[in-house]
């Protein structure tokens, strides 16, 4: 069985890596995160309490 020499095993590991962070890369920038086009609904509802001693 041939063996690889270890150029062979330096470049493999550069091509993947090089595929794995194009691969993230993608990823993160193509995510678009969902705004809410209803303003309302970003505002905290409270409560306000009058405490009458």
């Amino acid at each position: 069985m041939p063996q690889m020499a270890p150029i062979s095993w330096l470049s493999l590991f550069l091509l993947f890596s090089l595929i794995f962070m194009l691969f993230n890369m993608m990823n993160y920038f193509i995510y678009l995160p969902t705004t809410s086009k209803n303003k309302d609904l970003n505002k905290i509802l409270t409560n306000s309490m009058n405490w009458k001693w």
